[in-house]
């Protein structure tokens, strides 16, 4: 983050939007002096010390600074693709304040050394708060546990497999019950490989029209319902990354009504699009899991309103051009998500279809639980973490404006209704439109 001390900031005017403790959602003035928030009142009401800036925020929603729980940086080892610094770059452009980094690079974190290397080179290099999750087995492969307590100590927020799903039920109960001791969330990627069998789109009217082998929900079903029962044996927190079937979502309302400590994601391609994306075979509408049915992305919207699914992650995943030009069923899984999950999501909110309180609680407050933070709020005294977004902005997204080291977004050339006008980490203003 910045090397320049934060001053002060006085936000003036703004709808200020809080989905933390009480919550708030009211026309607010927002002191920040130093790196904490110094008062919250009506308009008019803060005076303005000489040297204070003031920021005019009549179109905008003030928002504690977004989470992100699920982004893949790429550093150490496929830099071409993301890096530490050009990660969160893109992070703050999209109002995010904090971001996750998954465990998938080359070497993958599955050991202290590399844990420190990542929180070490954020310190020095990221533009946005960066909180690394740990592998839960050696190299992803699922057969031997990483070195967990050691990369607890280097101050990792989750344990996730995130791309290669632990298939060994046995194992996932010892990294559960090891996470436990340690108050650690496993973030589970739910898919039995078996069932998807190499499938690159979603079992259906889309496959089938194309006469190509589908990924079927089952695969994501059965593995959703097998970390939900380690869950119950263990009550070791879950959380599901990616969640986009319906069963899948019936497993997790379930498993909620039960009390047991389990959470869901749903990231802003599943809640926007469906299979007849991939009609296509754009390589940039691939990810895993596929772009399911309209009746699945209907459930998933509906879930994400109801509570159900607590959290909008992005699994923000960078590719060169070599890994997504090629042909769809050998084109890399995933798409960038980080510059246009605000837009993509908020249009449910223009919708009617969720209620700005909960769009917000699922950017921030949610996510700062999940990975036990003191942040996705705003108060007196807290960090000021802070966004600021212009709901009612018309933009596009053109090449030239992506901030990530790669370009592969579905999203490119669309145009958007709501824009992030800035962004504020630890006091300071680290992206303004």
């Amino acid at each position: 983050m910045g090397k320049n001390g934060p001053g002060s900031i006085l936000i003036r005017g703004g709808r200020l939007i809080d989905a933390s403790g009480g919550g708030r959602d009211a026309v607010l003035d927002l002191l920040i002096e130093g790196e904490k928030i110094a008062a919250i009142d009506e308009p008019g009401k803060i005076p303005a010390k000489p040297g204070t800036r003031t920021i005019e925020a009549r179109d905008c929603w003030v928002t504690p600074g977004l989470i992100d729980v699920h982004v893949h940086l790429r550093e150490p080892g496929l830099e071409y693709k993301e890096t530490i610094e050009t990660g969160p770059r893109a992070a703050v452009a999209g109002g995010f304040t904090a971001v996750a980094c998954m465990a998938n690079t080359a070497p993958v974190n599955d050991n202290p050394k590399i844990t420190a290397f990542i929180r070490d080179r954020a310190k020095e290099f990221a533009s946005c708060r960066v909180h690394v999750i740990g592998a839960v087995t050696k190299g992803l492969k699922g057969i031997e546990l990483a070195e967990i307590e050691a990369m607890a100590r280097e101050g990792i927020r989750a344990l996730s497999d995130d791309g290669m799903p632990v298939m060994n039920s046995l194992i996932m109960r010892r990294a559960m019950e090891l996470a436990k001791s340690l108050k650690l969330p496993i973030i589970s990627h739910a898919e039995d490989l078996n069932l998807v069998d190499g499938a690159s789109l979603n079992e259906g009217a889309v496959s089938r029209s194309l006469g190509m082998k589908g990924n079927p929900a089952a695969a994501e079903e059965i593995m959703v319902a097998r970390e939900i029962a380690l869950c119950r044996l263990t009550r070791n927190p879950v959380h599901i990354a990616h969640i986009s079937t319906i069963v899948g979502l019936e497993h997790v309302r379930r498993a909620k009504e039960d009390g047991l400590p389990v959470t869901a994601e749903a990231c802003p391609h599943h809640l926007a699009l469906n299979e007849e994306a991939t009609r296509s075979l754009d390589p940039n509408f691939k990810m895993a899991p596929p772009l399911r049915s309209e009746e699945d992305r209907e459930a998933i919207v509906k879930a994400l309103a109801d509570g159900v699914i607590d959290i909008i992650a992005t699994d923000h995943a960078p590719h060169g051009e070599i890994d997504k030009n090629t042909k769809f069923e050998q084109a890399a899984n995933g798409i960038l998500g980080l510059q246009t999950a605000v837009p993509v999501t908020l249009d449910l909110v223009h919708r009617g279809q969720l209620s700005p309180r909960r769009w917000i609680e699922s950017l921030t407050a949610a996510p700062a639980r999940l990975l036990g933070l003191s942040a996705g709020g705003l108060a007196i005294g807290a960090v000021a973490d802070v966004s600021l977004i212009r709901p009612g902005q018309l933009w596009k997204l053109s090449r030239d404006r992506i901030l990530s080291k790669s370009h592969n977004s579905p999203f490119i050339d669309r145009e958007f209704r709501g824009e992030v006008a800035a962004t504020i980490v630890n006091g300071q203003v680290v992206y303004e439109k």
